[in-house]
């Protein structure tokens, strides 16, 4: 398997112009408007890779650093408060929220990465982890918690690696292809199992009313689907504690000039159940009856 960078430190690999090229050289994240997060496990350089496409005539690129899907100032985060709570209404690091709230009429608590900070939640014990990405929690007039809902976001793990592809864009700011690969094996094998378990411990909270939000890369939204079994097999649903809304982000224009950055837009939205999850992947893609039985015949006595 090979592919080749696509989006380095922000910007289009492509991309040759001055901002382009002090990001790479500074390390600088533009979306975190600090120094990129994304270390290479050998020797702890700066990965600064956003995006990846594989070698395949016609593959997308996909995102691959979470960072990347809160661009504009986190306008993920916005988007999704107004979806939740029906109100426009301003969002403040944890704590801070409170005050802001008695002072504003109401404001939203963020936990999460360069926010509030994680929530202190319970371990539990074997598989199965409670932890979402981001809770947005709504505060009354009186800073008081009313209700809240949860982010979990998720881009595409990648195998192989990109050492040589960064350090020629590094060096030439030249586009070569690496060994690096996408691994949609694990969008079966984690992905939807997390959002399964996540969701039920949400419809178990008095005050989440509208479940887990999953955000996530229009190619990755196409692959959980199509493993499922398509969205016929998920209906829609109204918003509800049981909620799972699925919100798939893709480039809006895949050609912007140099020393711009390529925005995301909203591409799909689809508000299932965890329920209808659970049941389709408990039953996807199983074959006819007696497939074992069948083989065992063949290969005894054809």
């Amino acid at each position: 398997m090979a592919g080749f960078i696509t989006e380095f430190f922000g910007y289009r690999a492509e991309d040759k112009s001055e901002a382009a090229l002090k990001a790479a050289a500074s390390g600088l994240c533009p979306f975190l408007r600090s120094q990129c997060t994304k270390i290479l496990s050998r020797d702890r350089a700066i990965a600064g890779v956003c995006s990846i496409r594989q070698k395949t005539a016609g593959s997308p690129s996909v995102i691959c650093c979470p960072i990347r899907l809160y661009a504009e100032d986190y306008k993920m985060l916005k988007r999704i408060s107004r979806s939740a709570f029906n109100e426009e209404i301003n969002l403040y690091a944890g704590r801070v929220a409170v005050n802001k709230a008695k002072i504003e009429n109401g404001a939203i608590a963020v936990f999460g990465q360069g926010w509030g900070g994680e929530l202190r939640l319970p371990q539990r014990e074997g598989t199965g982890s409670y932890f979402v990405d981001w809770v947005l929690a709504r505060l009354n007039k009186h800073g008081e918690l009313v209700e809240f809902t949860a982010i979990e976001v998720q881009t595409i793990d990648t195998t192989g690696n990109y050492r040589t592809a960064r350090e020629e864009l590094l060096a030439r700011r030249e586009i070569v292809d690496d060994t690096v690969g996408l691994n949609w094996e694990n969008v079966s094998k984690r992905i939807i199992p997390q959002i399964i378990y996540k969701g039920q411990v949400l419809q178990r909270e008095d005050l989440c009313k509208t479940g887990l939000y999953f955000v996530c890369p229009h190619p990755i939204y196409e692959r959980v689907l199509r493993r499922l079994g398509g969205k016929e097999k998920l209906p829609k649903f109204p918003t509800q504690p049981a909620s799972i809304h699925f919100v798939s982000y893709d480039y809006e224009n895949e050609n912007v000039a140099d020393s711009l950055i390529r925005p995301l837009e909203i591409i799909e939205e689809h508000c299932t159940t965890v329920y209808k999850i659970q049941e389709a992947f408990s039953a996807m893609n199983l074959p006819e009856g007696n497939v074992y039985r069948d083989a065992i015949m063949r290969s005894l006595y054809d």
